[in-house]
């Protein structure tokens, strides 16, 4: 089966279709067609922005679409910046804009009372009216200050429980197993073994 993956985000592209190997599905992304512009994320949920982008997608390449949603939910700020993550700091903010206002919103807010989680929304969307929704979620806490240089978006001040290290500071290859998104694409695995399965 081929799959679009509705992005164009490169880190988020690869980790998707790094946890998609040994599905049978052929991974391909926006910038497939590099003509196609996502329509705007309205929704007010995760969910909502998830199906709206997988919808679009489906309908103008005719191929099944995986769109996810994501983003950070602080307890500290009553959730935010929830649905907004990805332009917290404005619509075309940069990764580094994003958390240094996270980090400025927190400033004063002490460790035990900085806990946060980051939520994943997953959509698939097949000719048919075939509409599914996965999620995962990912416990953790912000630091005070940025650390590590991998992966992307908030992962320099997300603390991994127990561990201590961001999730910018992990080995290569542990975030895929651990996070919202893997939780997330391992119950669409699960489903596509289902689905195979019923044939």
């Amino acid at each position: 089966m081929k799959l679009v993956i509705a992005t164009r985000n490169t880190g988020k592209a690869g980790e998707m279709a790094a946890l998609l190997e040994g599905t049978g599905t052929e991974a391909i992304t926006l910038n497939d067609y590099p003509s196609l512009v996502l329509p705007p994320e309205t929704g007010a949920s995760f969910r909502d922005n998830a199906l709206i982008k997988a919808r679009f997608v489906a309908e103008a390449t005719g191929l099944p679409a995986l769109a996810d949603d994501s983003g950070l939910e602080v307890d500290a700020l009553s959730g935010a910046p929830g649905v907004l993550s990805a332009r917290y700091a404005g619509v075309n903010a940069t990764d580094k804009e994003n958390y240094r206002k996270l980090l400025c919103a927190l400033e004063g807010v002490p460790e035990g009372k900085r806990t946060a989680r980051f939520r994943c929304a997953l959509a698939f969307v097949a000719p048919g009216k075939v509409e599914e929704i996965f999620e995962g979620e990912f416990e953790g806490d912000i630091s005070t200050e940025p650390r590590g240089s991998g992966g992307f978006g908030y992962d320099p001040v997300f603390i991994v429980p127990g561990r201590g290290l961001t999730v910018a500071e992990l080995p290569p290859g542990e975030k895929g197993k651990i996070s919202h998104r893997a939780k997330a694409l391992m119950a669409f695995k699960a489903y596509l073994a289902g689905r195979d399965g019923e044939r």
